[in-house]
């Protein structure tokens, strides 16, 4: 992988690596509450934006960074 390089100028907007364990947290919560409501005879929501928000993941968000340092770009 020494050649590989970001196509884009879009990183994560804190130092957080990955947004792995809040994916894991999300999902989990949202088979939880599709689960509970089936059971109920109610109708289970389509989207997991509609039970949990994204913003309180780690990352953030990305943004597009202009003027990225070619150390930056590397992968």
């Amino acid at each position: 992988m020494s050649r590989s390089v970001r196509k884009t100028k879009i990183f994560g907007i804190t130092n957080a690596k990955t947004e792995k364990q809040d994916k894991r947290r999300w999902n989990r919560t949202f088979r939880k509450v599709c689960r509970k409501l089936i059971r109920l005879e109610k109708e289970a929501p389509v989207k997991i934006h509609s039970i949990t928000n994204v913003w309180d993941g780690a990352k953030d968000g990305k943004r597009y960074f202009k003027n990225a340092p070619i150390k930056d770009m590397r992968k």
